[in-house]
């Protein structure tokens, strides 16, 4: 039977040394914002977010203890903040295309965090940079206006080596931000606009929290054996038969998910990461990689009343190492078939809005307004034994190269793809091929684990900042056929900010650096990996 280990503070904490050394790189870098409220920031929302501990009845009997987030609205529309009932998330997050925001985030917990908005276009000074860390009772103000179009986004820690735990206590909750275009459209909103954080999580015997694996877990990510959507097992919600909006998150550490009706039924796909999609698209199963969000239009219409429609998680292959798997252990693996919620219709009604044949307009960019063209930067992944690297490299604040190097106000190409091994060495400069980063300077660590096999597994790759545009995605894989279970689902189209990168698969993407001067960090979202290193920053300049 496996060994249960509470949620702890990862043993390889920092000395209060090692702390020092990284905020004075920090403030060389970029001035840090004073911890007090601007007297020239005119805020049209003015909220505090407390991160505490807390007691949550998440299963029968004893409560579970949890870190979360609490909200107070000191300024600002009523609907800024909403409670998610009986759940340990953080509150849902209105905001509004073009308001000013105050957002007082004070750390009533046992070590650091910081909170990053994640989707948000803001300044390094507001983005949570794991540098910015506060330490118990001290309070971080971040002040940004809101730039983003209509869009479902996440907020979470980004603590430097404790995001996975931090998340996995609970500290996560979403921030929905609306516009003019998308209100004129008339989508379903009040209470049948639905947010759904899917999360995975294991508990003990006293139904605490459990975070086993060791090493394992590290090297793959953590899967749990239980499916909480909005902090609840067994999720189960009353519709009407009308249209809803179904607005996804997937806040789980590790797990990627291949949402699918139960009857067939196919997914009608309204918008991603980065808001609605330019029309409506259907499609028989959606992947769903660590912090995507997907938008759907979910029709109850004609089903009568106490008919069920469960949403799945249906099986594929190839996105975890089977061998990792088997370490791991667990009773719910990656590509197993379970589900995830249950929606009853419970009420006949007549009236129901029609789906829009266009949703909106993006301005899509254009391949001359792309500054590096004909020479992407690369985002190469590796793995190797006990380690992730991204362009060969694990986190280093203050030590950018050449590649991560940007000029603001620019749009920049971007190739992501799976490289052997953990080493670049020196890689500084641009224009390097794949050959040459696939091989050679990466193929040192090609046996990290006694086979390379162990190594192919997929990784969410975020970038902050602005959404970019995925232009291409190529597999060259040698599993076809697992790759032909997960390829109809994987959703190129709109504006996003985490990708799903496949063994095998190499992506383009076009991506802006407006606005903004300072460090934007870049990672794996397979929270464990971020710990690890497996995240970069961009030097805007």
């Amino acid at each position: 039977m496996r060994k249960m280990f509470r949620v702890t503070r990862r043993g390889f904490l920092m000395s209060a040394a090692a702390l020092a050394a990284p905020r004075m790189a920090f403030e060389t870098a970029v001035a840090k914002p004073a911890r007090g409220a601007s007297e020239s920031f005119s805020a049209d929302v003015d909220l505090e977010l407390v991160c505490q501990r807390d007691l949550a009845p998440i299963l029968p009997g004893k409560p579970t203890q949890v870190w979360r987030y609490t909200g107070n609205l000191l300024k600002g529309p009523a609907n800024t903040l909403t409670t998610l009932p009986d759940s340990y998330l953080g509150p849902l997050l209105r905001l509004v295309k073009g308001q000013k925001v105050r957002i007082r985030l004070r750390n009533d917990l046992p070590e650091q965090t910081i909170t990053h908005w994640h989707g948000l276009h803001v300044p390094m000074e507001a983005d949570g940079h794991p540098m910015a860390a506060i330490e118990t009772g001290e309070t971080y103000v971040y002040e940004f206006d809101v730039r983003n179009r209509a869009s479902f986004n996440f907020y979470h820690p980004h603590t430097h080596e404790a995001t996975a735990t931090q998340v996995y206590h609970g500290l996560a909750g979403g921030l929905i931000v609306e516009d003019e275009e998308e209100r004129a459209l008339g989508l379903p909103s009040g209470a049948y606009e639905i947010p759904l954080v899917i999360q995975d999580r294991s508990f003990d015997e006293a139904n605490q929290l459990a975070y086993w694996g060791g090493m394992h877990r590290d090297m793959f990510g953590f899967y749990g054996e239980r499916i909480l959507v909005n902090g609840r097992p067994d999720y189960r919600l009353d519709v009407e038969s009308r249209a809803y909006r179904f607005r996804l998150l997937n806040g789980s550490n590790a797990r990627i998910y291949k949402l699918t009706w139960d009857d067939g039924t196919p997914l009608t796909v309204i918008g991603v990461d980065g808001g609605l999609l330019e029309k409506p698209e259907r499609r028989p199963y959606v992947m769903f990689a660590p912090a995507e969000r997907v938008d759907l239009w979910v029709d109850f219409s004609g089903r009568p009343v106490g008919s069920k429609l469960v949403m799945r998680s249906g099986a594929f292959e190839g996105l975890v190492p089977p061998m990792a798997q088997r370490m791991m252990g667990g009773a719910l693996f990656v590509g197993d078939d379970y589900p995830l919620f249950t929606a009853t219709v419970t009420r006949a009604v007549s009236d129901s809005p029609k789906l829009p044949e266009k949703l909106a307009t993006i301005q899509h960019i254009r391949m001359e307004d792309i500054a590096n063209r004909d020479r992407p930067r690369p985002i190469a992944l590796s793995m190797g034994h006990m380690q992730v690297a991204l362009n060969g490299r694990t986190y280093e604040h203050d030590n950018v190269m050449d590649i991560e190097r940007i000029p603001v106000d620019t749009v920049q190409l971007f190739e992501i793809y799976h490289a052997h091994g953990g080493g670049m060495g020196g890689m500084g400069g641009m224009g390097m091929g794949r050959g040459m980063m696939g091989g050679g300077m990466m193929g040192g660590m090609g046996g990290g684990m006694g086979m390379m096999g162990m190594m192919n597994m997929a990784h969410p790759v975020h970038l902050h900042g602005q959404p970019f545009e995925i232009l291409s995605r190529t597999y060259e894989g040698d599993d076809a056929d697992a790759y032909a279970t997960i390829r109809d689902g994987l959703i190129d189209s709109g504006l996003k900010d985490t990708v799903l990168v496949t063994h095998g698969e190499t992506i383009r993407i076009a991506k802006p650096f407006n606005d903004f001067k300072g460090r934007f960090m870049y990672h794996c979202h397979n929270l464990e990996h971020e710990d690890m290193g497996m995240m970069r920053e961009f030097s805007v300049e």
